[in-house]
Order: structure tokens, then C-alpha cells, then sequence
């Protein structure tokens, strides 16, 4: 029995065992065999015939030619925040404000301060001087051989190779990490895995600045002079820029309203002529886009409308197009797997990644759990209890704060507003952990842990996601009840049900706030309830089998559909293929596709 997978490749494939197609070049979307593809948070492309995938929350698989895939974990008291990659270096930034790396050799010193003998791709090492510099890395960019790094918030330094000034520090050679100069506040640094040039905004003054090499013009300065120290490129605000992304032969630039600019060689530039000052790209000047896949010498670019170009070298060759006659220089749409069509009406949920031939195509389930939290949290209904100081009390939902601190509503109250009590809006900081793992203010959490004698970083175990899934299992919090009926719900066949179970019902315990925050139709059912009086349950009314319903409320906990030998999948599928609809998720394709999975592996249609 097959599984469902969210995540296509097409181009060269290096990786005879992700598919089960063994044709060296993918000339369509083709499904993977890669597991748990709905977990999939990022998918990092080295230069070689190598990738490592982000899986949620905190996991790392790394898959590489000729290889058996490799899996890797970070201590349990870090949390992942962004990953980037180069051509044989890959980093990790966490929470915390530190650097990981996972690397082949340690040639031009990519990394600062460390050994040469990561060859290959043993072990993930952590990078120590960031914290021997007391410098807390704000976000993290990799070019070819060469890496920024933003700390405290706007200091920048730079490692690796400077042997195309592409280190902003005016000397040529190899560097550890070493401070570059600049006298704007820079606020967010941009490159590719194959970039020799980097791109970085400021916000006093609200410039672009660039530095590195130059040779197709791909620094967008109007000339092809490589750049030494960080220069201003002319005509864009720092404010306006969503993104860029840099290759060895070109840079695009997006916009906040969406514009696609380019510069550097014809060949890839989606131009079709050589330019050293962005220019828009004609074929993209309706289209809004919203994110771009880089590699060597090719692009994609993904509207808001989910249409995905790609132009440059080898095109023709490895993409899905309908044009017999393709100028692969200039932007060309390419069809989506058809499976994706379930998802076109979904926002921010199809990504993209480029490798050096291959490229990969994903779904990026959010989690849905953490923002229906958010959404009850923000709207204090149905609370149960209150957490402050007079005059400034929250209302709050006591199962999920017990469980997330594993201390009681008193314990938290006497040891945040007792003798040294925390105002407001730290209090609002750390329970937008507990509702929905929001780290906003990370000094003023790691004050109120400390306070509460809690451990600080919280580990990877103590994730909102695993801690609901937990509480399903904690049978005694759990603090209502639905009735459902045993007896046969078909009138005419309840003379050949059990007189003894007829009228009876049975009782599916769980968390009144679960439901709360899952269901829009326990919403409003909670709504009239409470009109009329406090109760602690209620009873089903949909028809649906008392198995059909514990799987759906085990999904309320746990965001997956998994079912025993014992269950009926055909009747399984059937009664909660209107869940949606019904219940009213906001969570609408997350669990149809996890229907589409049950479906798949038990070839129903």
C-alpha cells in the first residue's frame, strides 16, 4: 500500500531511490517516496548532488548521491529558526542566536573556527564564535564559499572566500569571520547557494546596498566592476524590497508589491540581453510574485496566484512546458504536479527549491493547530480563569496552561505576581508561547522561565505541537464529554437493535478548549449552551459512527488521520469526507489531505 507524498522533483535525478521512476532526466513532475512530506517546514539545496530537508518541528534528513539518507538532531533545547545553504556548507540558525553547521571539508574557511575534518557530512558541529564574541546571530545568508551573518541585531560580519571581494572587507583572500563596515543600520541580508554577490537594506538611511562579484553585471550598479566594500545600488528603497536572491551569473529582485527585476547575463537573467541595472521583467510585469528558486543558472519565480516560471539554461530539458518553440531566456509558465490543483486556492502554501539540476516542488502545511490557539487567545471567549494583577487580569484556559508549564494556575500566579510581579505586556509574551509558540521578546520569556523555574531555551520535546498531542493521551484533565447514540441511528432497522442499548449513549471525553479552538461549529454550539446554562457536555447529533468520531477528535490533538485494524477505512473516509464543511476548520487541506492519504494507501476512490 502506497502513501500519499506532497513533495514533486523534476530535472537530473541524481536520486534514483526519492522516485520510482530510474530515468536520469525527470521531464515532469514526478511523486517521491520521501515520508511525512506534510512536516516538510524548508528543503536546502547544496551544489552538488546533495539536499537537506527541514522537517517539523525540529528534525533533519539529508539525502546525497550514492548515499543512505542520514538523519540528525540538534540538542533538545534548541529550536530551528532558519537554514541556508552554499555549495558544500550548510547552516543552521537556531532560536537561541546560535550557528550550526553540517559541511563537506572546511574549504575557504566558509565557516569560522572550524576543523577541517568534516568531510563528509558526518555530523552537524556547532559554530563557537558567535557565542566566544557574546554576538546573538540575528539571521544567516551562504553564497559560493562565502557567508553573512547579521548579529545584535545590526552588526554584520562575513566568512569564506574574498576571491571576489565578495566579503565587503576591501582585502582578497581566505577570511574567518571578521566585522564588516558599515555606517546605514542594516536590516536584512540576501544571497543564493551560488552567489559571488551579496545584497543587504538599511533603514538609516532606507537604502539597497550590494558587494562582491560583478562580472555579468549582477550587482545591478551599471557597470561590471566587482565591488570591495557594501555600495548603494541606486533606485530601490531597503523598506521595498521582498526579496533577492543571487546567482554566479545574475540577481532578481522582488518587490513588496510583487515587481520582478533582474540584472547580469542574458542567458539567465530572464531578460534575454545583458543588463547591469535591475530592469523589470516584461513577461512577469502583470504578475505578482511572491517567491523565487535560485540555482546556478536557472530561476523560478511563484505568483500569488500560484502560476510558476522558470527560465535560463537547460529548461527546455527538465521542466513540464506546453511550448514547442521555448526561448528558455525569458520567463516560461510550467503546469504544477496535478495533484497540487487540490491547493491552488491556498495561499502561501505551495513552495519551491532549486538544486544544481534538480528542482523541487512541496506543500508547507502550516500549522494549523498554533494559529487556531491563536485566534481563541485573542478572542478571550470561553475562558475558565485569569492570570495577573488587579487591574490587569487575562482570561485564560487553565487545562492548556497547566499542561504547557506543568504547574498549577496558583503556583504560576503567586510566583509572576507575588513579591516580584511582571507587567502586562511580559505576561502577554508568555502566553503567546503557551498558545501558539510565538517567541517575540526572547529576554523577556527567558525572565519569566527563570521566574517560574522553568528550563529556558523550553527543549525540543516541549514544542505546542507534541504537548497537544500529549494532553490527548491525559485522560483525567480532560473536562467535557460528547454524547454520542449506540443504538442504530436507521429507523427502520432499530427492531433488530439490542434493547439494552437502545436510548444509551457513550461518552467521548476531551478538552472543552480543543474543541474550542479546532471547531467552528463547537463554537457556536458552545455559543447557545452557555445562553442557557454551564454544562459539561453535549451531544452529537451528525449521524456519524462513534468510530468515525473518535478518529476526528484524535486529529483535533494530533493534526494526522491514523487508523487501526479494526476501523472501516472505506467508512471512515466516507462519514468525514464533509468534515470540513461541517465542523468548519480552518484547517481545510491539511485534513483532506491526510483523507487523500487514507484513501491512497487503502486504493479506495
Amino acid at each position: 500500500m502506497s502513501k500519499l507524498s506532497s513533495l514533486y522533483i523534476c530535472g537530473k535525478n541524481y536520486y534514483n531511490f526519492l522516485t520510482q521512476e530510474k530515468n536520469c532526466n525527470l521531464r515532469k513532475w514526478t511523486e517521491s517516496n520521501i515520508k511525512k512530506t506534510q512536516t516538510i517546514k524548508k528543503i536546502v539545496c547544496g551544489i552538488g548532488h546533495h539536499f537537506l530537508i527541514w522537517k517539523k518541528p525540529n528534525k533533519l534528513e539529508f539525502y546525497q548521491e550514492g548515499k543512505k539518507k542520514r538523519k540528525y538532531q540538534l540538542p533538545k533545547n534548541e529550536t530551528i529558526k532558519d537554514i541556508v545553504s552554499g555549495c558544500v556548507t550548510y547552516l543552521i540558525l537556531t532560536e537561541s542566536g546560535k550557528v550550526w553547521s553540517l559541511a563537506d571539508g572546511n574549504r575557504f574557511k566558509e565557516v569560522p573556527v572550524l576543523d577541517a575534518d568534516q568531510s563528509t557530512f558526518e555530523k552537524i558541529r556547532y559554530v563557537t564564535f558567535f557565542e566566544e564574541k557574546k554576538l546573538f546571530v540575528n539571521s544567516i545568508v551562504k553564497g559560493a564559499h562565502s557567508g553573512y551573518y547579521l548579529c545584535n541585531g545590526d552588526q554584520l560580519y562575513a566568512s569564506g572566500s574574498n576571491s571576489d571581494r565578495r566579503l565587503g572587507i576591501g582585502q582578497r583572500g581566505d577570511h574567518e569571520a571578521m566585522p564588516v563596515y558599515v555606517q546605514d543600520k542594516v536590516t536584512k541580508i540576501f544571497a543564493g547557494m551560488h552567489a559571488s554577490s551579496f545584497f543587504f537594506t538599511t533603514s538609516e538611511p532606507d537604502l539597497l546596498y550590494s558587494c562582491g562579484g560583478n562580472r555579468n553585471g549582477q550587482l545591478g550598479m551599471g557597470s561590471f566592476n566587482y565591488q570591495n566594500k557594501l555600495t548603494v545600488v541606486h533606485n530601490f528603497k531597503g523598506s521595498d524590497i521582498l526579496t533577492v536572491s543571487s546567482s554566479w551569473f545574475h540577481s532578481i529582485l522582488i518587490n513588496k508589491k510583487g515587481q520582478t527585476y533582474s540584472c547580469g547575463n542574458q542567458h539567465t537573467n530572464g531578460l534575454g540581453v545583458y543588463k547591469t541595472i535591475f530592469t523589470l521583467i516584461p513577461q512577469l510585469k502583470e504578475k505578482k510574485a511572491v517567491q523565487l528558486a535560485t540555482g546556478r543558472d536557472r530561476t523560478l519565480a511563484l505568483t500569488d496566484q500560484n502560476e510558476l516560471y522558470v527560465w535560463g539554461l537547460n529548461v527546455s530539458n527538465n521542466f513540464p512546458t506546453n511550448e514547442s518553440n521555448l526561448n528558455q531566456n525569458i520567463p516560461t509558465k510550467i503546469s504544477l504536479p496535478g495533484f497540487f490543483t487540490n491547493y491552488l486556492g491556498s495561499k502561501d502554501m505551495i513552495q519551491i527549491a532549486c538544486g544544481s539540476r534538480v528542482t523541487y516542488i512541496y506543500l508547507d502545511f502550516k500549522n494549523t493547530l498554533s494559529e487556531d490557539l491563536r485566534i481563541l487567545f485573542e478572542s478571550q471567549k470561553f475562558c475558565d480563569c485569569e492570570i495577573g494583577t488587579l487591574g490587569n487580569l487575562i482570561p485564560v484556559h487553565k487545562t492548556l496552561i497547566e499542561f504547557r508549564t506543568k504547574l498549577t494556575i496558583d503556583q504560576i500566579q503567586n510566583k509572576l505576581f507575588g513579591e516580584k510581579s511582571i507587567n502586562k505586556e511580559q505576561t502577554l509574551n508568555f502566553l503567546k508561547w503557551i498558545y501558539y509558540d510565538e517567541i517575540s521578546d526572547i529576554e523577556k520569556l527567558e525572565q519569566t522561565f527563570n521566574l517560574l523555574e522553568l528550563t529556558f531555551p523550553p527543549s525540543v520535546d516541549n514544542t505546542l505541537e507534541k504537548d497537544i498531542a500529549q494532553l490527548y493521551q491525559d485522560e483525567d484533565s480532560k473536562d467535557f464529554k460528547i454524547l454520542v447514540k449506540i443504538d442504530d441511528q436507521n429507523e427502520e432497522d432499530n427492531d433488530n437493535v439490542d434493547e439494552n442499548k437502545k436510548g444509551k449513549y457513550e461518552e467521548i471525553p476531551v478538552h472543552k478548549f480543543i474543541l474550542l479552538a479546532r471547531s467552528g461549529l463547537f463554537r457556536a454550539m458552545f455559543d447557545y449552551v452557555n445562553e442557557k446554562e454551564n454544562t459539561n457536555q453535549v451531544q452529537d447529533y451528525t449521524n456519524k459512527s462513534i468510530e468515525s468520531l473518535k478518529i476526528l477528535i484524535k486529529y483535533f490533538y494530533t493534526n494526522s488521520i491514523e487508523l487501526t485494524a479494526n476501523e472501516d477505512p472505506e467508512l471512515i473516509v466516507d462519514e468525514l469526507s464533509d468534515a470540513v464543511e461541517y465542523y468548519q476548520f480552518n484547517d481545510q487541506c491539511n485534513f483532506e489531505f491526510e483523507l487523500l492519504k487514507i484513501k491512497k494507501q487503502f486504493d479506495l476512490n
